[in-house]
């Protein structure tokens, strides 16, 4: 499982468990939450009507009573209201009064009149000075049925100084069904909402995931490019920590590579320069005897060619390590692959003519885009291997097609082709194959092609033709011109 898939689970796991947990916890409190509110306002209301009704009840003349007729009147009444999306069609409070001993004397809806309330919390409660409320079923298996009961004292308001008391029990209820409507709206509403959350958490969880893993999978693509030795730039990775461990990667790869590369170097050079050094230095010693002039002149010749060869390998060295070092091109320019070619078949018309070589020129204009000072260097040390393996009087062919987005471009000769133990070695530093009326190359000319070439996104390859010769097949990129 990728990362960036992982860290999206574990963020959600974590996010869905602690939105559980909250959205259980606030579901939970929305309902308790609710009664309390409802019982906050039956003991503002029960208080206020207590108040307003303890004169009457003090002269017990509640038949004439106007409050308590328009109490009476009050339940008859019909409304039709909106509250918060829940409509209300009813009046639902109840209002009894109760005397001094727990009597019912008044009862808004007639039912319990002259019954014994003194034994219901409410009014027992209220009767002693404390705060008076219960919630009962009506019907005991029915938690919808529950009936909330909030109960005010009604005191004597005498003028006499004497402590005044309590002469009896005002108790409003309401069925807390009635809140139900409001706590399941704002139950449903915590939800939605909750799920919006969720989900747009989600996105976010995603976004960043997505995020994560594409930077995640640059440095991923970058290290196995870099595993497999091809050339590749750290890829652009924002100005974070991930970029931080991507710099810190390729400045590593750059101080690896390096003391690799320079170990290697140094070993190989060695070994390819132990050869002129013995033969200059074979001559040298020779020298110091009384030679014939035609000796002497042999063995200075072979100093300078062996000096000569010394520093061509030096010179195509530093050459195949500038762009072996180079992970893209320094200058980019528009090039049309005939005059390019033309240019190259200039520089060694001399040895094209030496050999009365023929030039079978099938190469059409193309523009790619490249660095035209490589590709020329390149292209001449193809064209220098065609002419030193050909036999005198033969020819060159030179022919391209156009295959999807790549221009190929083949380069056959009439040499005697490549040893099949040869194949496998032959873009490997200093291997080189004896020519027949050459001096032995220095074994760079190939490699530096190679580098060259897939610089400019493409790649090389050399294979024996059926009837005799090599073909150089080059395939370069032609997308950079999309």
């Amino acid at each position: 499982m990728k990362i960036g898939l992982r860290i999206l689970l574990s963020y959600f796991l974590i996010l869905g468990l602690a939105a559980w947990f909250v959205l259980n916890v606030f579901v939970a409190e929305v309902k308790p939450g609710v009664r309390a509110s409802l019982e906050d306002a039956l003991v503002d209301t029960a208080q206020l009507l207590a108040q307003l009704v303890a004169e009457d009840v003090k002269h017990g003349d509640l038949q004439h009573a106007a409050i308590l007729q328009r109490m009476q009147n009050y339940a008859q009444r019909s409304v039709d209201v909106k509250i918060s999306g829940v409509r209300k069609a009813s009046l639902d409070y109840r209002v009894y009064i109760t005397d001094a001993k727990g009597i019912v004397i008044f009862d808004t809806e007639q039912k319990d009149l002259g019954k014994n309330f003194s034994r219901w919390n409410d009014v027992y409660l209220t009767l002693q000075g404390k705060y008076g409320a219960r919630s009962t079923r009506i019907d005991p298996n029915d938690e919808d049925s529950t009936v909330m009961h909030v109960a005010a004292p009604i005191i004597d308001n005498n003028q006499d100084g004497q402590t005044r008391k309590i002469i009896g029990v005002l108790t409003v209820a309401k069925a807390t069904s009635t809140i139900r409507p409001f706590i399941e709206r704002s139950q449903q509403k915590i939800l939605q909402r909750s799920f919006w959350l969720l989900f747009a958490s989600l996105i976010i969880g995603i976004g960043f995931s997505w995020w994560l893993n594409r930077a995640l999978q640059k440095l991923k693509t970058y290290a196995h490019a870099v595993e497999n030795d091809e050339k590749v730039s750290l890829p652009d990775l924002g100005n974070n920590e991930i970029a931080d461990l991507g710099r810190a990667l390729d400045s590593m790869r750059h101080k690896l590579e390096g003391k690799e590369y320079v170990e290697t170097l140094m070993h190989t050079l060695a070994h390819e320069l132990k050869s002129p050094i013995a033969a200059i230095q074979g001559s040298a010693e020779l020298l110091r005897e009384n030679l014939p002039s035609t000796e002497r002149a042999k063995f200075l010749n072979n100093i300078i060619e062996q000096n000569q060869r010394q520093k061509q390998l030096i010179e195509k060295l530093l050459a195949l390590i500038k762009v072996e070092k180079q992970q893209q091109l320094s200058q980019v320019v528009r090039i049309d692959i005939v005059d390019l070619l033309d240019q190259v078949l200039l520089d060694f018309s001399d040895a094209i003519a030496s050999k009365n070589l023929g030039i079978q020129f099938e190469v059409r204009t193309q523009t790619l885009l490249g660095d035209p000072l490589l590709l020329r260097q390149a292209l001449g040390n193809l064209i220098d291997n065609a002419i030193a393996f050909s036999p005198h009087g033969g020819h060159l062919h030179l022919h391209q097609q156009v295959e999807q987005n790549y221009l190929i471009l083949n380069i056959d000769d009439q040499g005697s082709g490549i040893p099949a133990y040869a194949i496998d070695k032959i873009f490997d530093r200093f291997y080189s194959l004896p020519r027949a009326d050459a001096a032995k190359s220095t074994g760079l000319g190939l490699p530096f092609v190679r580098e060259v070439i897939s610089l400019h996104g493409g790649e090389v390859h050399l294979e024996n033709l059926p009837q005799r010769g090599v073909r150089v097949r080059l395939c370069l990129s032609l997308e950079n011109l999309k």
